[in-house]
């Protein structure tokens, strides 16, 4: 595989310069703010408070992955690029879409672009990504409902005022090829455009795979006056792939059997494929009434299409000797149109012997879900550990069918306060009217729920030095029955009031070497209670009773150690339980119990330890090198706690070449070849993903 891409260290909101590139080590200067040397280092975040704001005035967890740092370790998914964020574990969502748990909770409706919600289930591309931030802990207080263990906000490219073309070819292993453009053009004094836009085409280390996507997004920036500006965005994607739900697990680990075998049909790219098609548009207006007075609209639009077809093991029977896995064959169509508006107002003033920075806002939207599922008759069942595969037939469908739409309608306030001048405080709170209504298009039958909800936020920041910021804070969201899906018609959960997710956090930020490393530290407790769980004497009906929590220490590091030398580094140590249920799970595993308790189980997808480190060094004449290594601790497959996952150790190395005309560089993924599970289902035992062996891309890029 390989990777290309401009190379911005510009933070959102301040203009790019795409003469600033790491070869050249120029300071980038983000205003107000200190002189920035690492490309690596960022020192500003929007994603926290909505505001530009220093991230040591932040009493929350921010990680910050910059475009810089994701070229140099060849990142070609959300997956690569939040492998620099220590407490983050993996799902694969299906084989359909990027999903992460962050701090031991599922995020798979917490994505957010340009802090505009995007949950749609489908793969993001990085090609028009500047960079991206993590915001860890509950943050309903700004963003709404979800977000327990955190977010995921993915920071777009704008136009700005000078001409640039950076077209980028990246070839790998596996037949990958991706093909880049960058190109931003000034129409003038006070318009200019940019285009962003990626193709792709590969196969797999795994049986039968591919992926065959199209990528493009346009945008366009005017400046129409010296206080006002317009920015309008366009995208598309289309994005087809082999739908690989892994293999399957057997006396507690994932069956031995090569990591290329498939389970799925013989016939993958006519039977077991994902499509999603995305097209999305937004606008944003900001007016500066004065310096400290703004005012600013964001308004995005969105359709997603999804056709998956899968053939999967849906259970394993015979013997421990002789396995068999029995495999079901489905579908899923899925059509969604939505809309959300945002309008913000900040003020920065001085009341009451204070300065404050206040920021007053409103949200408004709604979507609308069209989702059709449903078996087709299975396909012959197969031997566990040497699969003869047949093709999949579309024979004998049973469906079900519905629409739902939901409706958000909120208002918040945030203030953060300078309280004299080594403490500040933030504080906020927020109102959600959450209104969802689901129609079973095979009946008459129909469902209905409205939430409305507070969600709280405070927070204190002493920093006895320039360098040294120490904070508490306390966060809230709440997660609504089955948000990112319409309501079920099978169970109660329509009924049931939302769970709601708590964080206390203490925590450091400390500057270095004269403020070019930067380091967090931060302790926290997380609490997700109403927990929806099986009533035990009916597994049709819910009751709002579990409890999971999650108690832990992050460690991380970003900047410059010395002239050329960068390094990004973290450490997680995650408690994550299951504290309170009366559920059982159903264990589909030869030898295993039918079914197994939840109480006292680890939660899915959360090693206890996890820890990154990516260290780089320019040697000052165009030639660089860089090398890192992943750890992970094991973890489980689901929280049955029935199939483990073994930790592994991943070793990857980049080399380059810069200019000012070309960068070619050269990655090496996987050094060791070590074999390793990246991934599970997170929420059943048969689906887990093997990592890649060792791979390597090759890139080049020209600029112009």
């Amino acid at each position: 595989m390989f990777v290309f891409s401009s190379i911005s260290t510009a933070s959102f909101g301040a203009t790019p310069n795409p003469e600033d590139s790491p070869s050249e080590l120029e300071e980038v200067k983000v205003k107000a703010q200190k002189e920035v040397s690492s490309p690596y280092q960022a020192v500003v975040s929007t994603t926290a408070a909505k505001i530009d704001v220093p991230l040591r005035d932040i009493p929350q967890t921010v990680n910050v992955i910059p475009k810089a740092l994701m070229e140099d370790q060849g990142a070609i998914s959300l997956q690569d690029a939040l492998r620099n964020v220590p407490g983050i574990g993996f799902s694969n969502g299906d084989g359909q879409r990027d999903q992460v748990n962050i701090r031991g909770f599922s995020a798979i409706a917490d994505q957010f672009v340009d802090g505009i919600r995007d949950d749609a289930l489908y793969f993001r591309d990085l090609a028009n990504v500047e960079q991206i931030e993590v915001l860890k802990g509950p943050a309903a207080v700004l963003y709404g409902r979800g977000s327990s263990g955190g977010l995921i906000n993915r920071i777009t490219k704008k136009p700005f005022d000078k001409p640039m073309i950076n077209l980028t070819t990246t070839i790998g292993s596996y037949d990958f090829q991706r093909y880049e453009a960058d190109i931003n053009q000034p129409l003038g004094d006070n318009v200019a455009l940019r285009i962003t836009g990626a193709r792709q085409k590969s196969d797999g280390f795994r049986d039968q795979s591919f992926t065959d996507r199209e990528f493009i997004a346009p945008s366009i920036q005017f400046d129409i006056s010296e206080k006002t500006r317009l920015l309008l965005q366009a995208e598309y994607l289309d994005d087809r792939r082999l739908n690989d739900f892994g293999v399957p697990a057997i006396n507690g680990r994932p069956v031995k059997v090569n990591i290329d075998t498939y389970y799925g049909s013989a016939n993958a790219r006519r039977d077991d494929y994902v499509q999603s098609r995305v097209s999305a548009g937004s606008f944003v207006l900001e007016h500066k009434f004065s310096e400290d007075v703004k005012l600013r609209n964001a308004f995005r639009m969105y359709h997603y299409d999804l056709d998956r077809n899968n053939t999967v093991v849906s259970s394993i029977t015979g013997t421990i000797s002789n396995p068999i896995a029995n495999r079901r064959y489905s579908t899923v169509q899925r059509e969604e149109d939505g809309y959300f508006n945002q309008t913000d107002l900040s003020i920065k003033t001085r009341a009451f012997g204070l300065e404050h920075a206040l920021l007053f806002g409103m949200e408004f939207g709604e979507q609308k879900k069209d989702a059709l599922s449903g078996n087709y008759q299975n396909p012959a069942s197969v031997s566990l550990y040497n699969p003869i595969l047949t093709p999949s037939a579309r024979v004998g469908l049973s469906p079900s069918d519905s629409t739902g739409t939901s409706t958000t309608a909120a208002f918040y306030m945030q203030d953060l306060v300078t309280l004299s001048e080594r403490w500040k405080a933030l504080v906020g709170a927020r109102y959600d009217r959450f209104n969802q209504e689901t129609k079973d298009n095979l009946s008459s039958a129909k469902l209905d729920r409205v939430d409305k909800e507070w969600s709280p936020r405070a927070g204190l920041v002493y920093q006895p030095a320039d360098d040294v910021s120490l904070y508490g804070s306390y966060t809230k969201s709440f997660q609504p029955s089955q948000e990112t899906f319409n309501l079920a018609f099978t169970n109660n959960a329509a009924q049931l009031a939302p769970e709601e997710t708590t964080n206390y956090e203490v925590g450091a930020k400390l500057d270095w070497l004269n403020g070019n490393l930067s380091t967090m530290v931060s302790l926290f407790r997380l609490e997700r209670t109403n927990i929806k769980s099986a009533d035990p004497a009916n597994n049709n009906r819910l009751i709002p009773v579990g409890e999971q929590r999650t108690d832990g220490l992050e460690l991380s590091a970003m900047g410059r150690l010395a002239e050329g030398w960068d390094v990004n580094a973290g450490y997680a140590y995650m408690d994550a339980k299951i504290t309170d249920s009366p559920s059982t799970m159903a264990v589909n595993i030869v030898g295993e119990p039918a079914r197994v308790a939840l109480e006292g189980n680890r939660a899915s997808l959360t090693p206890r330890h996890s820890a990154n480190l990516w260290v780089s060094h320019r040697f000052g004449n165009g030639f660089g090198l860089a090398g890192g290594v992943v750890l992970v601790g094991d973890q489980y497959a689901s929280a049955s706690n029935v199939v483990k996952l073994p930790g592994y150790t991943r070793f990857d190395a980049s080399a380059f070449y810069e200019t000012k005309r070309y960068d070619l560089r050269l990655t090496l993924i996987n050094l060791l070849d070590k074999e390793y599970y990246i991934s599970a289902h997170g929420g059943a035992d048969l689906y887990n993903t093997p990592g890649a062996p060792r791979s390597a891309l090759l890139s080049l890029r020209l600029k112009f």
